[in-house]
């Protein structure tokens, strides 16, 4: 009886002015939210190294510090410096061989040789597996970890250019180098073994214990600063990586902090749009308080009747209260029912370009969907009851 005798006055294009606004607010908030959940994994996931979350760090090599001899190599204070950054978990050095290499082979009666070099890290930051990746001096026999990309550009480049089998990862596996090592007034001929192809590690690996051995026997035996490092951080996509990096000079090798850099300004762009979207929501809030200011004010006589008459302000004021809670139940409802209907013409597009990508969940766009209802409904709630308050303690 109460909600026939007060919503006599309800403009209609107000409230509807109020819904549209809102819905807009709504879904462009929840879709976001919910795009920057599925989108972020395709910049953030990919080859092992961006999922274990190494960066590989060098200093850049300019024309004038060539000449004047300035120094590439990381200094004990340059690499404490990187291991106290708070996105740091650890830092490896890549040991360099003091000594000349040369590796040949043999294929249909054609030799291939050529002059190399040998290079380590520490076992931790190895992406192949270790049950191979041991040196004894005693067998003659040195494991080897080469580039994905090296056996690429010989199958696809070399090898069809002179008419040569193609070889897999398993034929390499098997066969044996012909590695000759020189310096220190010695020379020394041992097998090489292929034990792993990396796509972290862009150089010729051997394990640590075989750098340290030959370097000792072949090379001076002095611990020389490292030109390269290999960074653990606890996110690659930590914008203050790139930011740090940049500052010092310092180069990463390929695109290792792209997938940072762009997810810095996913965040950015996501910012912007949540923003809008948010403004959009507290203007539509603004457009329902007026409407109810205003259909308060023509329900005024009414309203000091049925208060005069014994009725309290919480019932009075409860009409309006459940026409706003409906009102934005609705807008919620409406709302996450678009995100789901573009978050399917978009996520289709995104499975063609990337067939691993499997986006997130819809619990980001409930959730923050279900804290803007509860949130405005509240203060709904609150700013109604404050004005019958005032109409009652008026009387």
């Amino acid at each position: 009886m109460i909600w026939k005798l007060l919503r006599q006055h309800i403009s209609v294009a107000q409230l509807a002015g109020f819904f549209f606004a809102n819905l807009c607010g709504m879904v462009i908030v929840l879709l976001s939210v919910q795009f920057y959940r599925d989108v972020l994994p395709v910049f953030t996931q990919g080859d092992s190294f961006i999922k274990k979350d190494f960066v590989i760090v060098s200093k850049k090599v300019s024309t004038l510090g060539s000449f004047v001899g300035k120094s590439s190599t990381f200094s004990e204070g340059d690499i404490a410096d990187i291991e106290d950054q708070p996105f740091t978990k650890s830092v490896g050095r890549f040991l360099p061989s003091q000594f000349k290499v040369s590796a040949g082979m043999g294929m249909q009666g054609i030799n291939m040789s050529t002059d190399m070099f040998f290079e380590s890290v520490p076992d931790a930051y190895v992406d192949v597996k270790l049950d191979k990746w041991h040196f004894d001096p005693a067998s003659g026999e040195i494991p080897i970890i080469i580039p994905r990309n090296y056996l690429n550009l010989y199958n696809f480049g070399f090898a069809q250019s002179r008419n040569l089998p193609q070889l897999s990862e398993g034929v390499m596996g098997m066969v044996n180098l012909d590695i000759r090592i020189m310096g220190n007034g010695q020379a020394a001929r041992m097998r090489g073994n292929i034990v792993g192809f990396s796509n972290r590690l862009n150089t010729i690996l051997v394990p640590e214990s075989f750098i340290e051995w030959a370097n000792g026997k072949y090379g001076t035996g002095e611990r020389v600063e490292p030109s390269r490092l290999i960074v653990e951080v606890n996110n690659p996509t930590d914008d203050r990586i790139a930011r740090y990096f940049d500052s010092k000079g310092y180069e990463t090798e390929g695109n290792q902090l792209d997938a940072g850099k762009t997810a810095w300004f996913l965040k950015v762009i996501t910012g912007i749009v949540l923003s809008v979207g948010l403004l959009i929501s507290a203007l539509s809030f603004y457009i329902l308080m007026l409407s109810i200011y205003l259909l308060l004010q023509k329900n005024t006589t009414k309203l000091e009747n049925l208060l005069l008459i014994g009725y309290s302000p919480a019932r009075v004021a409860r009409p309006y209260q459940l026409l706003t809670v409906v009102l934005n139940l609705l807008v919620y409802a409406l709302g996450m029912l678009a995100v789901v209907a573009v978050r399917g013409s978009y996520m289709e597009v995104i499975g063609n370009l990337y067939p691993a990508a499997e986006g997130a969940t819809l619990l980001g766009a409930l959730l923050t969907g279900f804290l803007i209802f509860a949130v405005v409904s509240a203060l709904n709630m609150i700013v109604i009851r404050r004005k019958i308050n005032a109409i009652w303690l008026r009387k």
